[in-house]
C-alpha cells in the first residue's frame, strides 16, 4: 500500500488527541478523525471507514474495551445500512496504555485488538506502528504484549477460551507458533528456522488461517491458551 495511512484516534483528553495527530500528520499520515468516548469512536469508524484506530480504554461512558468489540463485530462499517458480510473490512485497533493497566490490554487483545502502545511513546515508534499495524505485518511491541499474555492468560475470573484445534498445524508451524508466542519478530523467526523471511510469513499466515485467528495478537493467545506454551516457560 502506498496511500496514506487512515487514522482515528480515540483519548478523552483532548491533548492526547492533539499531540498524536499533530505527530502522525508530520509523518504523512491522515487523521481522518478523533473521539473523546467509546460512542463517539464507533460513530467516528463509522463515517470514516479508517485502517487503523488508537484506542484508549478507560473514557467516560463507554470505555475503549466496548468500543473495540463494536467495532469489530460493525461488519458494515458504514451508516447507510449496508450488508455486513460484503462490506469494508473492520479497522485495525492498537490500544493506548500505561503499564498498571496490563489487565485492560490483555481483555483488549482477547476482544480482537491487534496490539498496544504506550502513551509516552516517542513519535518515531507511534508512526512507524501505525504503518506495521496497518499493513497486518507483524504484532506491535510482541515481547511486552507475550509477558502480559502469559500473566493474564492463565488467570481467574473469566470464562475459559474455546479450545483451539492445533492438530491441523504442521511441526513446522507448531514450532513457527510457539516462538510467535514468545514475542518473536519475522527477522528472528527466520535467523532461529534458517528460513527466508517470506517463507516465515507463509506459515504465519497458514496458523492463522487453520486456527481462524485475526492476527499475530490473536496467535499468542492462542497459544496459551490452548497450553502449547505455559506463563513462565523458557523459549
Amino acid at each position: 500500500m502506498t496511500d496514506a495511512p487512515r487514522v482515528v484516534i480515540v483519548d478523552d483528553q483532548a491533548l492526547v488527541r492533539t499531540g498524536f495527530r499533530m505527530i502522525l500528520a508530520a509523518d504523512g499520515i491522515d487523521v481522518v478523525a478523533e473521539a473523546a468516548d467509546g460512542d463517539a469512536a464507533v460513530a467516528a469508524v463509522r463515517r470514516t471507514r479508517p485502517d487503523v484506530v488508537l484506542m484508549d480504554i478507560r473514557m467516560p461512558g463507554t470505555d475503549g474495551l466496548e468500543a473495540t468489540r463494536r467495532i469489530l463485530a460493525d461488519r458494515a462499517g458504514t451508516t447507510d445500512g449496508a450488508d455486513g458480510a460484503d462490506g469494508p473490512t473492520p479497522p485495525r485497533i492498537v490500544v493506548l496504555t500505561t503499564y498498571d493497566l496490563d489487565q485492560y490490554v490483555y481483555a483488549a487483545l482477547d476482544a480482537g485488538a491487534s496490539g498496544f502502545l504506550l502513551k509516552d511513546v516517542t513519535p518515531e515508534h507511534l508512526t512507524a506502528a501505525v504503518r506495521l499495524v496497518r499493513s497486518g505485518d507483524a504484532l506491535l511491541a510482541p515481547a511486552i504484549t507475550r509477558r502480559l499474555v502469559a500473566r493474564f492468560a492463565t488467570s481467574g475470573g473469566r470464562a475459559a477460551a474455546p479450545h483451539r484445534e492445533l492438530a491441523t498445524l504442521t511441526p513446522r508451524e507448531l514450532e513457527v507458533l510457539e516462538a510467535l508466542a514468545r514475542g518473536h519478530s519475522n527477522a528472528e523467526l527466520a535467523e532461529r528456522f534458517r528460513l527466508s523471511e517470506a517463507t516465515v510469513k507463509t506459515h504465519v499466515a497458514r496458523i492463522l488461517s487453520k486456527l481462524r485467528l485475526r492476527d499475530r495478537a490473536q496467535a499468542v493467545i492462542a497459544a496459551y491458551e490452548t497450553g502449547l506454551i505455559t506463563p513462565g516457560s523458557d523459549g
